[in-house]
Protein backbone atom coordinates (compact mmCIF):
# COMPACT_ATOMS: atom_id res chain seq x y z
CA UNK A 1 0.00 0.00 0.00
CA UNK A 2 2.96 2.45 0.40
CA UNK A 3 4.23 2.77 -2.77
CA UNK A 4 4.57 6.06 -4.22
CA UNK A 5 2.78 7.47 -1.48
CA UNK A 6 4.58 10.73 0.01
CA UNK A 7 4.16 10.17 3.87
CA UNK A 8 4.85 13.57 5.66
CA UNK A 9 5.84 13.93 9.64
CA UNK A 10 4.60 17.38 11.80
CA UNK A 11 6.92 20.11 11.62
CA UNK A 12 6.74 19.83 15.35
CA UNK A 13 8.18 16.46 15.06
CA UNK A 14 11.50 17.41 14.84
CA UNK A 15 14.57 15.25 13.57
CA UNK A 16 12.95 12.16 16.15
CA UNK A 17 10.89 9.43 14.68
CA UNK A 18 8.97 9.22 17.53
CA UNK A 19 5.86 10.59 15.98
CA UNK A 20 3.55 9.24 13.03
CA UNK A 21 3.37 10.33 9.54
CA UNK A 22 -0.01 11.22 7.25
CA UNK A 23 -0.22 11.04 3.49
CA UNK A 24 -3.28 12.24 1.50
CA UNK A 25 -5.11 13.71 4.60
CA UNK A 26 -6.18 10.19 5.51
CA UNK A 27 -3.98 7.36 6.14
CA UNK A 28 -1.37 7.72 9.17
CA UNK A 29 1.27 4.80 10.26
CA UNK A 30 4.16 4.73 12.97
CA UNK A 31 7.60 6.57 11.42
CA UNK A 32 9.34 4.33 13.87
CA UNK A 33 8.62 1.54 11.62
CA UNK A 34 8.46 2.88 8.03
CA UNK A 35 7.64 1.14 5.55
CA UNK A 36 7.28 -1.88 7.91
CA UNK A 37 4.20 0.04 9.56
CA UNK A 38 0.71 -1.05 9.42
CA UNK A 39 -1.56 1.67 7.81
CA UNK A 40 -4.38 3.33 9.06
CA UNK A 41 -6.52 4.56 6.57
CA UNK A 42 -9.32 6.99 7.58
CA UNK A 43 -12.17 9.04 5.46
CA UNK A 44 -11.09 12.12 5.42
CA UNK A 45 -13.85 13.59 7.47
CA UNK A 46 -12.80 11.55 10.48
CA UNK A 47 -9.44 13.15 10.49
CA UNK A 48 -10.13 16.46 9.90
CA UNK A 49 -12.66 16.63 13.46
CA UNK A 50 -9.43 14.57 15.27
CA UNK A 51 -7.04 17.46 13.52
CA UNK A 52 -9.48 20.12 14.82
CA UNK A 53 -9.81 18.49 18.29
CA UNK A 54 -6.42 18.06 18.89
CA UNK A 55 -6.16 22.04 17.96
CA UNK A 56 -9.07 22.47 20.33
CA UNK A 57 -7.12 20.81 23.71
CA UNK A 58 -9.52 18.56 23.85
CA UNK A 59 -6.71 15.61 24.11
CA UNK A 60 -4.68 17.51 26.73
CA UNK A 61 -4.64 15.61 30.16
Amino acid sequence: MSAGIHWRKSSRSGQGNNCVEVADARLVRDSKLGARSPVLEVSAKAFSDFINAAKDGRFDG
